[in-house]
């Protein structure tokens, strides 16, 4: 019989919890679960549940997304992303085009997408105009693009490429002696194609706590519950409480054309700089389809550095779990959901606008 969330509430505040446990959520998705359903206001006050990497567009390198919208604007193409991208903002003067949003408003031919079939129709109903998809996320979002690929797309079709992977800035955090967080869950949508596998390392060379988890409160309170019962007892393990999706191993056929298209590379993170072996590349098999290497580039170096929010924003320590949304300095201030500074606040994932969709509408520190 299932366990319902009730009944993972009553086990939760029946541990004999000792001083504040911090558990890290890694998914943009299980921080949006954990919001909306209130999640904080019925654990335990010796429970603190952390926002953590989970929002690829939160942390898409300024320099890509400067890239996509100078081609937009320069190049005769048709640029396609997901919809979220459209409104991500990069550090220019304000008589240039800070978002691609704007570089459309300004004439660029800019089209939002929900899925990758979609850029093959808009490629496929323009066969005499260059279509280029600005394709960021993380493995979830990026899986499906290998498979585009590998099962062929019309001549016209680039792909600008900011694919990350999950696991490595966990790792980074980790490695570094100053993670903010006691326990950690895992995201049940990467651990679905990767395999749970990927997350071994928390529990193995860190001694910590994990669980992955999917997006209902049973299976959040479910992880919840194993991470906290495993600090308890002193334990240390991975936990797989999405049995329903996640199997050992992952998809073995989204990997498989990942690494037929695809490589891992180092990768620069927005505000965060780079991480060793966190990116995805498309791979010399694919590079005619590559827009950095058909199309003129638009980079720029001094765009690739650490910390190149936006003034006063804090999106990176939000991201990297250090502060709460609510504890940057311009969260409800300068930074609304109408008007975002940083892009914590654009994207449905980033945990500025999850907790302000949550109706936290105060700065805790002004």
């Amino acid at each position: 019989m299932t366990t319902t969330a009730k009944k993972w509430l009553e086990r939760i505040h029946a541990l004999p919890l000792e001083g504040v446990t911090k558990i890290m959520n890694v998914c943009g998705g299980h921080e949006r679960s954990i919001t909306m359903a209130g999640l904080r206001k019925v654990l335990p006050d010796e429970i603190e549940l952390v926002p953590g990497p989970g929002c690829p567009v939160c942390i898409c390198p300024e320099e890509d997304v400067f890239e996509a919208i100078q081609l937009a604007l320069n190049e005769d193409i048709i640029l396609i992303a997901f919809g979220d991208m459209l409104r991500v903002p990069v550090n220019v003067s304000k008589t240039r085009a800070r978002t691609l949003e704007q570089a459309k408003a300004a004439g660029a031919d800019i089209r939002p997408i929900a899925t990758p079939r979609e850029a093959v129709d808009i490629a496929a109903q323009n066969p005499d105009k260059a279509v280029v998809f600005f394709a960021a996320g993380f493995e979830t979002t990026t899986a499906p693009v290998a498979s585009m690929l590998v099962q062929g797309v019309p001549k016209n079709l680039f792909i600008l490429l900011s694919g990350r992977l999950t696991w490595p800035a966990v790792a980074m955090l980790l490695d570094s002696g100053q993670a903010a967080f006691q326990t950690l869950i895992a995201p049940g949508h990467v651990a679905t194609v990767m395999g749970p596998e990927e997350w071994q390392f928390v529990p193995e060379e860190h001694k910590m706590p994990a669980a992955v988890a999917g997006f209902s409160p049973e299976s959040l309170l479910a992880a919840m519950y194993s991470v906290l019962r495993q600090r308890v007892e002193g334990k240390a393990f991975l936990d797989n409480c999405y049995p329903e999706l996640v199997r050992a191993g992952g998809n073995p056929t989204a990997q498989a054309q990942l690494k037929t298209s695809m490589d891992v590379v180092d990768a620069n993170w927005r505000g965060i700089g780079v991480i060793p072996q966190s990116g995805f590349a498309l791979s010399e098999a694919y590079a005619q389809h590559n827009a950095r290497k058909q199309f003129p580039s638009y980079a720029e170096d001094a765009r690739k550095r650490a910390g190149e929010m936006p003034p006063g924003c804090d999106c990176a320590k939000v991201v990297l779990g250090q502060i709460y949304p609510d504890q940057c300095r311009l969260y409800a201030n300068a930074c609304v959901p109408r008007n975002p500074v940083g892009p914590c606040m654009v994207s449905d994932e980033g945990a500025c606008r999850i907790w302000w969709s949550g109706g936290v509408r105060k700065n805790a520190v002004s």
